[in-house]
C-alpha cells in the first residue's frame, strides 16, 4: 500500500513528489492546488441539512446506530441517513467531524449531514479535518455553523480517482500512525504503573529485600519490616487541634465571596497544578478575619478532598497568605515522627491511604475525602532516617521515569504533528500521492 516508513518528523512528508504543475486557489487556506484541479463553491460539492430531533426515550433496539457530535449513542429500527456519510456539529461540538461507514440516525437538529455530489465521503471526511469550518462561519452566531456561508466557500477538486487514491493512502497512513500512538500511549501507561509498583512497595516493604518482616495483622497489607510502626495518622500529627483541617463550608464561603479581594483562596487547581501563583478567587480582608481558622500555613499538606481526590502538594515558604478553597483540606504533621514530604507522597501515590478510605466508607471510589476518617487511616512508619532515604530512592526513581516518559510524550506529539501534516498536504494537493497506492 504505502511507501512510507517509519514516521520521525513532520519533514518525512517532503519526501513525497509534487505534482508536474501547479496553480493559484486563490484561498488562502489551501495557497497552490495541482494544475488539472477543479475549484468549486462548496454547494456544488456537497450540500448540509439538519439532522432530525429524536428524543432518547425513543430509542429502540434495532441495526442502526444513532449518531451525535461525539459518536454512537444509541441504535434505533429506522434511519435517516444512507451510509457512508458524515456528520458535522452543527452547535454544541461545533465543526466535530464524524465519519460514519453505514446507514444511521443523525441525531437531533444541532447537527448537520453531509450529502455529496462530486466528492466521495471518505475524501471528504480527511478535506474537513484540514478546513477550519469554525472560521469559514467567522462573523455569524457565536457558538453554531452557518450553512450558507460553507456553502459558499471555494474548495479544490481532484477527480474521483485521485480522490479514491488519497482516502485510500490516508486510511493506511493514519491508521498506521495511530497505532503508533497507541503502542506510545500504552508505553506512557506501563511507565505509570511501574511508578505506582515502586512507590508502593516501598513505602510498605521498605528498600532493603533482606530486612526481617513481621505480619502487621491487615490482610490487605501483609508484611511490614519488622521495626516499623503501625500508627493511626492522628498521632502522627502536631499537637494542634486544627492539624487537620477541612475547608469552610459552602455557607462560610460562597462563590460570590471569591470574586475579588486582597486574600487568596488557595483552590484545588493550584494543587493539581503544583502552581501556587495561579488562580483567580480572593477574599476581602475582612472575610479573611473571619475565616483566619482556615489559613494555609507554610509546610501544610494540602489535599484535594472533591472531583479529583487525594492530590497533594506542599504550600510552600514564598507563596502568599491565602486561605482553604472548600474543597481543600490542610494536614500538619509532626516532623519528628512523620515527614510531610513522606506523608504526601504516602497520600497521592502510596496507593495504602486512599484504600483504607475506600474500605471506610463501604465503597470502590471515593467521592469525599472526610477529615475524621482520614486521621483513622493506618500508616506504616518507619524511623525518620529511614523515610528520607526513601524517599530520595523513589524521587531519583521517578524522575527515570517522568523523563522517559517526557521522550515518549514528545514522539507521540511528532506522531500527530505528521498525522494533521500528511492529511493537510494530500488532500491540498502538495504531494501526489497516487503510486503510493497498490
Amino acid at each position: 500500500m504505502s511507501k512510507v516508513g517509519a514516521v520521525k518528523s513532520t519533514s518525512n512528508v517532503r519526501r513525497f513528489k509534487a505534482y508536474p504543475a501547479y496553480k493559484e486557489s486563490g484561498v488562502d487556506w489551501i495557497g497552490m492546488v495541482p494544475e488539472k484541479w477543479e475549484l468549486k463553491r462548496l454547494k456544488y460539492v456537497f450540500w448540509l441539512s439538519r439532522g432530525v430531533d429524536l428524543s432518547s426515550d425513543n430509542f429502540v433496539e434495532g441495526p442502526y446506530p444513532v449518531c451525535a457530535s461525539n459518536g454512537i449513542i444509541g441504535y434505533h429500527d429506522k434511519f435517516t441517513t444512507k451510509g457512508p456519510s458524515i456528520i458535522v456539529g452543527r452547535s454544541g461540538s461545533v465543526g466535530e467531524v464524524n465519519y460514519i461507514d453505514r446507514n444511521f440516525w443523525a441525531h437531533n437538529t444541532a447537527l448537520f449531514v453531509m450529502h455529496f455530489y462530486t466528492v466521495i465521503p471518505r475524501y471528504c471526511y480527511y478535506l474537513l479535518l484540514k478546513m477550519d469550518l469554525k472560521s469559514l462561519s467567522a462573523g455569524t452566531a457565536v457558538g453554531t455553523l452557518n450553512r450558507n456561508y460553507i456553502h459558499d466557500s471555494t474548495m479544490a477538486v481532484p477527480s474521483i480517482v485521485e480522490q479514491e487514491s488519497i482516502a485510500a493512502f490516508l486510511d493506511h497512513e493514519t491508521t498506521r500512525i495511530d497505532q503508533l500512538i497507541a503502542k506510545k500511549e500504552r508505553q506512557i501507561e506501563l511507565l505509570q504503573e511501574k511508578r505506582a509498583a515502586l512507590i508502593s512497595h516501598a513505602v510498605t516493604k521498605g528498600l532493603n529485600p533482606k530486612a526481617k518482616m513481621k505480619d502487621s495483622g491487615i490482610e490487605w497489607l501483609g508484611k511490614i519490616p519488622e521495626h516499623w510502626k503501625l500508627i493511626p495518622l492522628k498521632r502522627l500529627l502536631t499537637q494542634n487541634s486544627d492539624a487537620i483541617k477541612t475547608g469552610p463550608f459552602g455557607s462560610q464561603l460562597l462563590s460570590s465571596e471569591m470574586l475579588s479581594g486582597e486574600v487568596k483562596v488557595y483552590n484545588q487547581r493550584n494543587i493539581i497544578d503544583k502552581d501556587f501563583d495561579g488562580g483567580e478567587n480572593y477574599i476581602t480582608v475582612e472575610k479573611y478575619a473571619e475565616l483566619k481558622a482556615f489559613a494555609v500555613m507554610h509546610g501544610d499538606i494540602l489535599v484535594t478532598t472533591r472531583g479529583t481526590i487525594g492530590r497533594c502538594a506542599l504550600f510552600p515558604d514564598d507563596a502568599e497568605e491565602g486561605i482553604l478553597h472548600p474543597c481543600l483540606m490542610r494536614i500538619q504533621a509532626d516532623q519528628c515522627k512523620l515527614l510531610r514530604e513522606y506523608l504526601a507522597m504516602l497520600i497521592q501515590d502510596g496507593g495504602i491511604v486512599q484504600l483504607q478510605l475506600s474500605l471506610m466508607s463501604n465503597a470502590t471510589t471515593i467521592a469525599v475525602i472526610y477529615s475524621e476518617t482520614l486521621k483513622n487511616v493506618l500508616i506504616p512508619t518507619p524511623p525518620i532516617g529511614e523515610q528520607k532515604s526513601i524517599l530520595s530512592k523513589i524521587n531519583e526513581d521517578i524522575e527515570w521515569i517522568e523523563n522517559l516518559s517526557g521522550k515518549v510524550t514528545t514522539s507521540i506529539e511528532k506522531l500527530q504533528e505528521y498525522r494533521t501534516a500528511i492529511i493537510s498536504a494530500a488532500v491540498t494537493g502538495k504531494i501526489d500521492v497516487r503510486e503510493e497506492v497498490a
